[in-house]
Order: C-alpha cells, then structure tokens, then sequence
C-alpha cells in the first residue's frame, strides 16, 4: 500500500472516504473544520449517538454534495485516557472497515493542534494501518484483499513524509516478523530460516554467518546441539551484523531463541495445542525484523542478531533427562526436563556473543516459559535485567510502544535455585516456583557482567485466547518486541 502526506484541507480533498477523529463529549470532529452546511448537521447529528466513545464509527454519506464521496468519524474516547495505543487501535478499526467496504483509497485527518504530538500522531496511524490490514494467506487459495491506499492530511507534508518513511520501515520490520513465525513447522525447519536470513541479508546488505551442524559440534556449541539431534532437520546458528556505527564502537547484540517446532522432546508436552509450538521460533523472528528495519532506516550503530535454531523432536538421538552437557561457556548443565530447552540453546547464543563482540548491551527474545503466561498473562511480557540503567532504557521504549513488559526481580537467592548437585547448574529450577525467573537465571550464568536485558515473550507473541482484542494484532503472530527494540536503539 501507498502511504503519503498531504497539506491538502480537509473540504477539498477528492477522496472515496475522509476520516476524522473525535473525542468524547465533544460536538465537533477534530480539524475536519466547515465542509458543508448539510453535511456538518449530518455530522454532529452522528456524533450525538456515537458520543466519540472510544472505536465508535459512523459514515455520512455526502450524496455529490463535497468532493470527498463518504465521511468517517471515529471516536477516541475521553481526551484523559487518549495515547498513541487508542490511536494506533482506532486507526487500525478505521482501516480495517474501509477495507471491508472495497474501497481504494482512504484518507485521515491529523490537524495542528491535535492531542498527541505530529509526529507521534502520524507513526501511530501509519502502524495501526498497516498492522491491522496484515493477514497471513500464503497457503489460502483465496488472498486478502489489496490493502487501500492512504493519505494523511496534515498541515507540514514534507516532515510528515520523513516521519512516514521511518513508520513504514518500522512496521515492515513488524510484519516480516509475523510472515516468518506464522510459517508452519513443515514449511520451517532451521535450515529454513536460515535461507530466510540469507536472503535478508543479501537485500539489506547485512554481514550474515550459519553455523551447521558440524560447526556447532566442531566449536563446543553443546547446547545448540544437544537439544537439535533429535531431529533430522540440523540446528543452525545465525548471525547477522548492521555494521554502520563508527569502527571500534562495541555493538548491542540482540538473542532471539528460534525452535521451528517444539514437542519438548523426550519430556512429551502434551497433545493439546501443541500446533501452537509452532510460534517457539517468535524470539529468533522478532530478531529478524529488527535487522531488516536497523539496515533499511541507516542506523548509524552497530548492531548484532544472533538467533540459535533448533527442532526439539523425540527420537532415539534425542537429548535426555539426566544427561549432562557442556554448554559453549564451559560450564556444564544436568538436564531434568527436555522441554526446557530454550535456555540452553539461548545460553549458547549469548555466551557466544559475549566473546565475539564484547557488545556495549545483550538483549534476548524468548518464548520461554509457560511460568510467565500464569505471572502476567497474554498482554505483558516479563523482563528480567542485570543492569537497571538497561532495564529503565527498554521499559520506556515500551511505554511508547505499548509493548508492555514488567520487570521481576533476580538475585542470589534464584541464582541457588538452579545449582545442581552433578554439574554446574540444572536446566529447572525447583518445581514450579519461580519459573521464569529461574530460567532466567539460567541464562544470567551466560553473561556474566555484560550489561544484559532478556524478555520473556512467551504469552505475548503470537494472539492466544485471553489475548487483548486489539486491530493491530490479528490472529497469530504479533511481531512483540520490533517496534519497541527499534524505538531503543534509535534513542542510541
């Protein structure tokens, strides 16, 4: 879809469908100003019985009488409660019934004046557009409808079209996320994601590596290979580098656990719902979407993707309960329960990062523990730091985002949870009291000192069933944590 800025005033713009917002208790739609002593009565008429409630739409027919053929008015709800989120949520409500109706084009109002600042004003429409009318079809005979076009009337068109610009790399980067994680596990092994970052890598002129699975044994990767020989598709470790910042600037390296499928191995999961595992890949796909967006916005930093690839299958090469592995660190792991196996393969990852970047910041995307979903639900992910300065930087970038995180603690007292009594530490800590704190723990003993933030995404990534019902987020993956990463680093 085409997205541009105009200056155009609302009353003589030729369009299929002019939208506006407005807000609670009041009679007038912001900026939309006098369009026509008929078509204004209409419209406050409409606004009576919707009261600018929040996501509250009506159309006025304008019958020939302006040269815009339909008028929207969306509420926004009460002006105290307005955030970029409502904004995003309610432009993508917009989108979404424009959509429905067949129309080609669409254009909203953005007014001098308006509650929420320009530019926020206009990156959170842009989102909540492009965010809303994504579907995944790849395997569907019948595609989505073309997505229409959009104008943005604002009063300065050429910041506005920076703006624009830098929204619309932003939310490619959110929806290369979603495409890759909705890609079922027959049509996605690691080798797969691996061609994936490949050819990532050659369009954005990124530095790419993959380890096979002789270069991961050759190179110590015990855990990467542990949990990845069960299968007969091989574990893959992917590194891709957006090398733009000055020569001898330390990196931040971004971890993203990617299991193409996840059965939990000889520890079985369950049958039911187990062809949502198909989303354990999200951490190491949110990866992928913030490198194609840092390379195509030209940030000028140095950035590092890392993302361990594994199948977690049960077979009679499968890891077991009570094996002991060496992970890349050195240090050794007693396994109690195969489905734990996102920590050691992330584990691998960070260490492996911490030695070859000496990175400024380590930053880790997982789906890891069934633990965060019973602490926090499906709309905030868990957050866990050993550098608060780090920790206060993400969370504000959350705040913005409204990828909302919550940061637990971590101290010696979990640290002692996951010590083993055979090795170094074991891959659970003690039954289910604290579980992702306790892998989180886990992988603290990967980094050590390095400044370091991991996010628990387990019940954020993909829409789950107490998911909160939101536009911008349809069915399946949800791409959490591009946008919010994106916004951090630009704050670098």
């Amino acid at each position: 879809m085409k997205i541009k800025a105009e200056s155009t005033k609302p009353s003589n713009k030729k369009t299929p469908i002019l939208c506006a917002f407005v807000l609670e208790n009041s009679n007038e739609p912001l900026g939309l100003g006098k369009i026509h002593e008929k078509i204004n009565s209409s419209i406050k008429e409409s606004i009576k019985e919707t009261k600018g409630k929040v996501g509250e739409i009506s159309i006025i027919q304008t019958l020939g009488i302006t040269p815009a053929n339909k008028i929207l008015i969306a509420g926004l709800g009460p002006k105290n409660k307005l955030s970029t989120d409502v904004l995003r949520n309610v432009t993508g409500k917009i989108a979404q019934k424009v959509r429905s109706l067949g129309l080609s084009e669409f254009s909203i109002v953005i007014p001098i004046g308006f509650p929420i600042d320009s530019d926020s004003s206009i990156s959170a429409v842009v989102e909540g557009t492009m965010l809303s009318l994504y579907s995944f079809d790849k395997f569907k005979k019948e595609k989505s409808e073309k997505s229409p076009d959009l104008s943005i009337l604002v009063s300065n068109s050429q910041n506005a079209q920076k703006v624009i610009l830098q929204a619309q790399i932003v939310s490619e980067g959110t929806l290369f996320a979603r495409d890759t994680a909705n890609l079922p596990p027959n049509e996605c092994s690691p080798s797969t994601l691996a061609s994936i970052a490949k050819s990532l890598s050659f369009k954005n002129k990124l530095k790419c590596k993959i380890f096979s699975k002789n270069e991961l044994k050759q190179k110590k990767f015990g855990g990467i290979s542990a949990v990845g020989q069960g299968s007969k598709n091989e574990p893959k470790l992917i590194i891709l580098e957006h090398n733009k910042g000055r020569r001898g600037d330390k990196p931040v390296v971004i971890v993203g656990k990617a299991v193409t499928f996840d059965t939990g191995g000889i520890s079985l999961k369950p049958g039911d719902k187990m062809d949502e595992m198909k989303f354990d890949k999200c951490g190491g796909c949110t990866v992928l979407g913030i490198m194609k967006a840092v390379s195509e916005l030209k940030l000028p930093i140095n950035v590092v993707g890392i993302i361990p690839s594994v199948e977690n299958m049960p077979s009679g090469e499968s890891y077991r309960p009570g094996d002991i592995i060496r992970l890349y660190s050195g240090k050794t792991a007693e396994i109690l329960n195969t489905d734990a196996e996102g920590r050691l393969i992330l584990a691998d990852a960070l260490s492996y990062g911490i030695k070859q970047y000496s990175p400024k910041s380590i930053i880790d995307f997982a789906t890891l523990t069934g633990a965060c979903i019973v602490a926090l639900g499906n709309n905030i992910a868990g957050l866990v730091s050993n550098d608060q300065k780090l920790a206060e930087k993400i969370k504000s970038s959350s705040e913005k985002t409204s990828e909302e995180l919550w940061q637990l603690p971590i101290n010696d007292d979990y640290m002692d949870m996951i010590k083993s009594n055979v090795a170094d530490m074991k891959n659970v800590g003690m039954g289910r009291a604290a579980g992702t704190i306790t892998a989180a723990a886990f992988l603290a003993n990967a980094v050590d000192n390095t400044p370091w933030a991991h996010m628990d995404i387990a019940g954020t990534a993909w829409a789950q069933d107490a998911t909160k019902k939101k536009f911008y987020n349809p069915k399946g993956a949800t791409g959490f944590g591009v946008r919010l990463i994106l916004d951090y680093l630009r704050t670098l």
